[in-house]
């Protein structure tokens, strides 16, 4: 299989700022919270907003209509892509957003994509051709940038809000703001987990997002978002046998129940972040990514499956200029919020992100959801019961 280096990460979609799950269903605005390494626990209201700051407005935003998630090929995960309409006639700024999961039993994580006015007859055409609300969408959203292998990689400017575990309201700092054009639209990508009903469905969900927008010719700087992954290859802990304990055949399964595209990422992220050859099993793992253009970080998010133990960013690393940006030593699923820099840095051309994440699989015999599935040799995937290592960098 050849691949592209620049297009290796294909099944990206979960991540940033969110996922969830709870143990009811209800109005738009319940959250639940719990134990770590865990997305379900006791019913909470979502607290209210805070107040709106000079210029701000709220829009509200959700799906037409509600949706019941129905796994495929026997898995327990289901990725769905709605398109909604701000009804943008001048250019606006997003500066703020609050997801309101309404059935936050089975939503995993949420992310929010700017469509360009261009793009909008495509996302229609997707919408019009697949049955039901929405359409399937493992990796990126399947407009423009977020087409095919490495879709979710090269989307990532393309996110303007997200929500994973822990998330609350996101107040973007003064002055920035993601920038959306007149005519633009937004995708809502909603990773469903049913892995405590063991794919079967779990009745429907109508969830939305409340924004902070201010108008487009207000003088804040744009924000971009870019995706740092590093490979996953997790072999079965001490003690564990069977046949998806051999890489090739948890591969297998993995674009089973994923497609394809699922493989392609697993080499990639190999071929990316450390030159190909055969992968090297340990619970830590990392890669370097080069920074491509100059600017100005503010936040950084980390993001893995219920197997983390624990994530780090560094800047230069190994040189007198060495920063870390991020360091989660504990890893909490439920505790996933984008974390606001002490003091913006400047990043230029040459220098180096590190991306490094520690999993344990002796988790799995640990954890409720996961303790009924069969062993497995573990990489990057798609699902909850996969796993994921991902750096989201927040800049101007």
């Amino acid at each position: 299989m050849r691949l592209n280096v620049r297009h290796v990460v294909a099944a990206v979609g979960v991540v940033v700022l969110g996922f969830a799950a709870a143990a009811c269903a209800g109005t738009p605005g319940q959250v639940q919270r719990s134990s770590p390494h865990r997305g379900h626990g006791i019913g909470a209201s979502a607290p209210p907003p805070a107040p709106l700051r000079d210029g701000e407005r709220f829009l509200t935003l959700g799906m037409a209509q509600p949706f019941t998630p129905t796994p495929i090929k026997g898995g327990t995960d289901v990725y769905r892509c709605f398109l909604v309409d701000p009804q943008l006639t001048m250019g606006a700024f997003v500066t703020g957003s609050q997801f309101l999961p309404q059935n936050a039993a089975i939503v995993h994580h949420a992310i929010f994509f700017r469509v360009a006015p261009t793009d909008v007859a495509e996302a229609r055409t997707l919408d019009t051709d697949s049955p039901g609300d929405g359409w399937s969408c493992f990796g990126g959203t399947g407009i423009g940038s977020g087409r095919g292998a490495g879709a979710q990689l090269r989307a990532g400017g393309g996110w303007i809000a997200a929500w994973a575990p822990g998330g609350k309201e996101t107040l973007l700092k003064s002055r920035t703001g993601y920038l959306l054009a007149p005519g633009s639209q937004i995708v809502m990508q909603v990773h469903y987990s049913l892995l405590d009903t063991g794919g079967q469905p779990a009745g429907a969900d109508q969830s939305g997002i409340r924004l902070r927008m201010m108008d487009g010719t207000a003088d804040l700087e744009p924000l971009q978002t870019s995706l740092l992954p590093a490979p996953v290859e997790l072999p079965c802990a001490p003690g564990e046998s069977g046949a998806l304990c051999d890489r090739e055949s948890a591969v297998l399964n993995v674009m089973h129940r994923f497609g394809p595209q699922a493989g392609a990422t697993v080499a990639g992220l190999n071929l990316l972040c450390h030159g190909g050859g055969t992968p090297v099993a340990g619970p830590t793992q990392r890669c370097d990514h080069k920074v491509r253009q100059a600017g100005t970080v503010h936040a950084v998010a980390g993001h893995m499956h219920l197997l983390g133990r624990s994530i780090t960013v560094e800047l230069n690393p190994g040189t007198p200029k060495a920063q870390m940006l991020l360091d989660v030593p504990a890893y909490n699923f439920d505790n996933q919020g984008a974390r606001p820099l002490a003091k913006p840095v400047r990043v230029k051309p040459g220098d180096t992100y590190r991306v490094t994440c520690t999993h344990d699989a002796v988790l799995r015999s640990q954890l409720p959801e996961l303790r009924p599935l069969e062993p497995r040799y573990v990489v990057w995937g798609s699902g909850t019961s996969d796993e994921m290592c991902l750096a989201i960098v927040i800049w101007s």
